[in-house]
């Protein structure tokens, strides 16, 4: 089984990014930025209550895969479905004809559990995780 879990939008600053979902959607920060070394990306979370969280991607410096896109102003980068076992969905979506782009490596904001990245038809990136776990998150505020 497989359920949506966030959207990920690249941007070419993740400041400028967060103030942007901030006042035009009313988003808060939930995490503090987070570095993925291994896809050369500066990730934060983004949350709303009754919403879909929003996982803000900047590249960290020009050899970083979504680099190109973000020089040309960024946008919807992919959907992030949570599943119970990664490796049996993974086999399951290459048998559908998804290819897949990234076999599972550890993901530094989700404090190291696996990520995967598949390519779906209509031009979808989709990532796969099966974990809540999310790293450097920002303590709720006391009232």
């Amino acid at each position: 089984m497989m359920d949506l879990d966030h959207v990920g939008v690249v941007v070419l600053s993740l400041q400028a990014g967060v103030e942007h979902w901030q006042k035009v959607f009313g988003y808060k920060q939930f995490t503090e930025e987070v570095i993925n070394t291994r896809q050369k990306v500066k990730v934060v979370f983004l949350k709303k209550e009754n919403s879909l969280p929003v996982k803000l991607i900047e590249p960290v410096g020009s050899d970083s895969p979504i680099y190109r896109f973000a020089k040309k102003g960024g946008g919807l980068h992919h959907l992030c479905f949570k599943c119970d076992k990664m490796e049996e969905e993974l086999e399951r979506l290459e048998e559908l004809g998804l290819r897949v782009l990234v076999s599972p490596e550890p993901g530094e904001a989700f404090d190291d559990e696996n990520i995967a990245f598949v390519f779906a038809k209509q031009g979808l990136n989709i990532e796969l995780i099966d974990t809540d776990k999310r790293a450097r998150i920002i303590a709720e505020e006391e009232s």
